[in-house]
């Protein structure tokens, strides 16, 4: 009995060593049958490693922190169930570890990504509702509620999202990017999710990682996709990691802490210095969150596995990768190639933040400008920056020149021939980083001439949450102003946009507009797939046609602050033997042999019979 006591208290105490395994549990019949099991303990890696059913190990990894032991075994032939890790000390057992490979869902490596037939909503899910108010605050989080702060975390939570997808879904989106949803320990700040402190973990502020399974699930009963916001660049300094780290180079250090420049064009200039490519690729995006370091073998393929672990475990279908364009550039197209080459129509669009659409091109996979350099990102789609540019500018210039008003949308679209996938990429008037559109057009007729661009031009459009209402907000006075919180998300709100009747008459307009547009634009193959013929915008009046075989679409967006008379006699070569348009808001009927009047600061949407 002693005997049997002291076997017991000495198994309970080396489990006791093991603190952490990751991937916690991962998925028989993969594709790549690698997997690199992290265990995390006290002096680890002083034992030896073995598999049970016959798994071979292929390596066992030592770190320069003993705390830390990398062991990557086989499973091509393992099937579904439970596996043992047995950890041993000069040949004799010490303790195991069991471990779980789950069986895959049915065509889980053919799922398809979200792509230009999407709609995506883009929430701050802080911002969006609080559904739970139970978890507004957690004996293991740093940061407490604080409503009453633009730079405090609000509540908003998953199941505050859930709630409020039918809202989500009659607006016409048919796709969901929150931004980050994993465990952020920072003290204040947190709510943006970018400083993840565990990325195997649902913040507990925003619920379980079984709520975060829900969504995902309510999204796919409804037709809806759920695209997950994926931080390859750094994380934030209190993950657990950070603190105790498995070795000098898992992030980057100058020694410490080292600003980035945020120059990107340093990742391809011919002509640029080393001194400035490495303090933009490893410097850190700020202080509080260390750079990863993607050249690091270990560092690729736990953030691999990581990415691979949620796809599955969540049941997603798109990434969306912030900072993209500051990783290791080959490290960064290993890890996006390992993710596409387990799930070949899986879409992942990185934010590429550049002002010019040669630089951003090539960042798309298959790029003829990145082959220059024998560079493929193997990256599906890059944000469209160039055109967020337009859009900010031109619906302020009334008056159309040379170079200002909507020349600058022609101008911005007669570079499509640089992207080796144009349907491919994602376009926006705004996002969580930038000016809210209301806010710098405060008209509703400048918010119909953007939208109806997003919703008519290639790629894939992304809308910015509350947009939709009218809501506004103020870059200039810090990010929390254009993150406020949607109205009716919380119950002690005086209104609640999510319903109809309570929406005010402006709400309302907004949300009208938004619906019948973006509904229309669900079952529309000529705009998601249809080539484009584009007119010089004369007198600000910006005139293009999408079509294919089966269906032409004319879009007419008069940005002038006067009345125009539209030439008809141009568009000849794009007419055909059309003699009438539609316009699919308000259903009037269009003579296109005669010459067209548009009120100023509007738009149509003709089809065209």
């Amino acid at each position: 009995m002693k005997q049997l006591l002291f076997l017991l208290l000495t198994v309970t105490a080396a489990t006791a060593q093991l603190q952490k395994t990751e991937p916690p549990f991962w998925y028989a019949n993969m594709k790549n049958p690698e997997l690199q099991v992290m265990f995390y303990g006290k002096n680890i890696n002083g034992f030896q490693v073995a598999v049970s059913n016959d798994i071979p190990v292929k390596d066992v990894t030592k770190t320069s922190n003993p705390n830390y032991l990398f062991v990557t075994i086989d499973t091509k032939n393992a099937a579904p169930g439970q596996i043992t890790f047995t950890f041993s000390d000069n040949g004799k057992a010490k303790f195991t570890k069991k471990y779980e490979l789950k069986a895959r869902k049915k065509d889980s490596a053919a799922r398809q990504g979200f792509d230009s037939s999407d709609l995506v909503y883009l929430i701050m899910p802080d911002r969006f509702a609080n559904g739970n108010t139970k978890n507004d605050n957690t004996k293991d989080t740093k940061e407490k509620s604080n409503r009453t702060s633009d730079h405090g975390r609000h509540g908003g939570d998953i199941q505050g999202i859930i709630d409020n997808l039918d809202y989500i879904k009659n607006l016409g989106a048919t796709a969901i990017w929150n931004t980050p949803l994993c465990e952020d320990n920072d003290e204040r700040g947190s709510y943006h999710g970018y400083a993840q402190s565990d990325v195997y973990k649902i913040d507990p502020r925003y619920g379980t990682n079984e709520d975060y399974v829900k969504l995902s699930s309510e999204l796919h009963k409804r037709d809806m996709k759920l695209i997950l916001d994926y931080v390859t660049n750094h994380w934030g300094a209190e993950h657990w990691m950070i603190k105790d780290l498995p070795m000098y180079d898992w992030i980057h250090q100058f020694p410490g802490y080292g600003q980035s420049n945020y120059r990107m064009t340093t990742q391809f200039d011919p002509n640029t210095s080393e001194r400035d490519k490495k303090y933009c690729v490893d410097g850190w995006f700020v202080r509080s969150m260390p750079d990863l370091n993607q050249a690091n073998p270990l560092v690729v393929k736990y953030l691999t596995q990581n990415a691979i672990w949620w796809i599955e475990y969540a049941d997603l279908d798109g990434f969306r990768v912030d900072t993209y364009s500051y990783c290791d550039k080959k490290g960064i197209a290993d890890w996006t190639k390992a993710i596409t080459d387990e799930y070949p129509k899986f879409n992942i669009v990185g934010e590429v933040w550049m002002h010019d659409q040669a630089q951003m091109a090539y960042w798309q996979k298959d790029s003829k400008i990145g082959a220059i350099q024998n560079y493929n990102s193997n990256l599906p789609s890059v944000m469209d920056f160039t055109l967020h540019d337009a859009i900010e500018a031109a619906f302020a210039e009334h008056e159309g020149t040379w170079d200002k008003g909507m020349i600058r949308m022609y101008d911005n679209f007669a570079n499509d021939f640089l992207y080796p996938n144009i349907n491919s990429i994602l376009i926006f008037a705004e996002n969580h980083d930038t000016q809210r559109f209301n806010q710098r057009y405060k008209d509703f007729g400048s918010y119909k001439m953007a939208m109806t661009l997003l919703a008519t031009v290639r790629g894939i459009p992304q809308i910015y949450y509350g947009s939709e209402i009218g809501m506004a907000g103020d870059k200039g006075k810090g990010d929390g102003d254009i993150r406020r919180d949607f109205p009716g998300g919380w119950k002690a709100d005086a209104s609640n946009a999510f319903t109809a009747e309570g929406r005010s008459e402006t709400q309302k307009k907004y949300f009208d507009f938004s619906s019948k547009l973006f509904n229309w634009r669900k079952s529309k193959s000529v705009i998601h797939t249809g080539k484009t013929m584009q007119f010089i915008p004369e007198h600000n009046v910006y005139v293009y046609f999408r079509y294919d075989d089966k269906e032409t679409v004319m879009v007419v967006i008069n940005n002038s602050d006067k009345p125009s008379i539209v030439k008809t006699e141009r568009f000849a070569e794009a007419f055909r033997n059309f003699s009438t348009g539609k316009d699919v808001i308000t259903g009037n009927s269009v003579n296109l042999k005669e010459d067209i009047n548009i009120a100023p600061k509007s738009s149509w949407i003709l089809e065209l019979k």
